[in-house]
């Protein structure tokens, strides 16, 4: 199992632990940027938010079922 499949079976069991992690990242490069880049920053979180409510709400967890984003190219 590749380090790609581990985080998307992590996702898939803690989607609310990895939202958190998310925003709490994004506001600490947020403070020590001194929100220099805060439009961009928000944008990344919001995308990553997406990202792990499609892949928890539809199986990320499980292993050998290929995600939205897989191009079917063995790992």
């Amino acid at each position: 199992m590749s380090i790609v499949d581990k985080v998307k079976q992590m996702l898939g069991q803690h989607p609310d632990q990895a939202k958190k992690g998310t925003e709490k990242a994004g506001d600490t490069f947020d403070e020590r940027t001194g929100g220099q880049y805060a439009d961009k920053v928000d944008q990344a979180q919001d995308k990553a938010g997406d990202y792990i409510d499609r892949e928890g709400g539809e199986g990320g967890g499980q292993p050998g079922q290929p995600g939205p984003g897989d191009q079917g190219q063995p790992t």
